[in-house]
């Protein structure tokens, strides 16, 4: 494989997404940006929102979050009262370059 790879940063955004509540989430947060794209054109996902879905509280959502966040697989900011999530294309793209050579197709 001669793809130039940075191992210990895709190390430890496989480990993000190895924890299946952060699975989850993400997966939710993609969903939801999915949704959000149809509904308005716009990609963000209201977390407020994504913690009425799921099954596991805010502290334990807010520390995922930070994961996902410090692997770059997420981007957070503040819209006024509510902490607004979306999904860091850039780094899918690199995970899909990644799994290419191994068949993986997208």
């Amino acid at each position: 494989m001669n793809i130039p790879v940075n191992t210990k940063r895709m190390a430890a955004i496989m480990k993000a997404l190895s924890n299946p509540n952060r699975l989850a989430l993400f997966l939710e947060i993609a969903s939801s940006a999915d949704e959000q794209r149809y509904k308005d054109g716009c990609g963000d996902c209201f977390v407020c929102d994504i913690i009425k879905r799921m099954k596991i509280g805010a502290p334990t959502v807010s520390h995922h979050l930070k994961e996902l966040t410090n692997a770059g697989l997420i981007e957070t900011e503040r819209q006024g009262k509510f902490l607004v999530a979306r999904i860091n294309t850039s780094v899918v793209e690199e995970i899909r370059e990644l799994l290419k050579p191994m068949g993986v197709s997208t």
